[in-house]
């Protein structure tokens, strides 16, 4: 059987023509440091769910207490321990939020009808009658506070030693680094105590002791890394032009140690919430009638067996705060550091 054979058209084998004004154009646009770590943190779902969900919470620790209408320190007796009551859902009984209780022996009862309540509690109320709804936001609110405010203090102490530690050495380093290794011996619990002989308990007591010790961890963190960067030709260089220690630091290593420092303040935030909340939890941190949410949880553990609503629902914030501030703080890491990259 004869094989066909096709004939293939001359001009087929001419060379492509190429546009040498449009060779060089760059399709993808250019992406900076920030850009190209944003689209690594997006990739990483579990990062951006906790961004939105820290992002709620952040704005109902300010706009809760507006909601509800209720002031967080009122008492009314006749209120109290109701169970939390929201309309729309009280109808659904699988729900915890039909203000029905179990009493001791058993029975299930209709709270809000033996008391004679038309309002709703969303939270319900506490042993005083509360509105733990307004109480659980007004504590969110003094925790994020003291967060934010520890990690400030880490940012701006922490951040300013380790660099000033790390970029002179010698003998300044020693002396710098005696320094810290005598405060990081110190246990935190111990300053805190101290400051309530000197000072009276609550947030003023537990700045005070984050500010003596709770910077030490970023100092060392920012020293490792500064003596790695100032040695590199883009500092070295910087100095033989004749710029000044001070805008070396600022100017060169700060930008470059942004990712570390933005990362350990990121895992600084759910350590000092967690670190209130004991001690509240404990009776050294705010006292009555002021809320944080270890004040919250410690009252609520008083009455579990009876209305665990009072310290399940506090609980449920903080550990949600946590957990939303470390996956953001994984995400960040992961975009940032560069030995994290793919």
């Amino acid at each position: 059987m004869a094989i066909k054979k096709e004939k293939i058209a001359p001009e087929r084998f001419a060379p492509a023509v190429i546009d040498s004004s449009v060779s060089e154009n760059i399709n993808k646009p250019s992406l900076n440091f920030w850009q190209d770590a944003w689209l690594r943190v997006k990739k990483n779902k579990g990062a951006v769910i906790s961004l939105y969900l820290m992002i709620f919470l952040i704005l109902m620790a300010f706009i809760g207490p507006m909601i509800s209408g209720r002031d967080a320190d009122a008492q009314n007796v006749r209120y109290q321990n109701l169970p939390p009551k929201i309309q729309g859902l009280e109808n659904i009984s699988w729900l915890p939020f039909d203000g029905v209780k179990k009493n001791p022996a058993g029975v299930e009862m209709d709270m809000y009808k033996l008391k004679n309540v038309k309002e709703y509690y969303w939270f319900g109320t506490d042993v005083l009658g509360r509105d733990l709804f307004t109480r659980i936001w007004k504590g969110t609110q003094t925790s994020l506070y003291i967060a934010f405010l520890a990690a400030l203090i880490d940012m701006i102490i922490g951040v300013a030693y380790g660099a000033i530690s790390g970029y002179f050495g010698g003998k300044l380093d020693n002396t710098m680094q005696r320094i810290t290794e005598i405060l990081s011996g110190v246990p935190t619990l111990i300053v805190v105590i101290l400051m309530i002989l000197v000072l009276e308990p609550g947030i003023i007591s537990i700045t005070v002791a984050m500010s003596i010790t709770g910077w030490v961890g970023m100092a060392r963190v920012v020293r490792a890394q500064v003596l790695k960067l100032k040695e590199q030709e883009f500092v070295l260089a910087s100095r033989t032009l004749g710029n000044s220690n001070g805008k070396i630091i600022s100017k060169h290593l700060l930008p470059n140690l942004s990712g570390v420092i933005i990362i350990n303040t990121m895992f600084t935030i759910p350590n000092a919430i967690f670190f209130e909340a004991f001690l509240s939890f404990i009776g050294l941190g705010l006292q009555a009638p002021k809320a944080s949410l270890g004040t919250l949880i410690n009252d609520g553990y008083k009455v579990l067996r009876l209305h665990p609503h009072e310290m399940i629902i506090p609980a449920i914030v903080i550990s949600l705060i946590m957990i939303a501030f470390n996956m953001i703080a994984d995400g960040l890491r992961d975009a940032l550091d560069p030995k994290m990259r793919d």
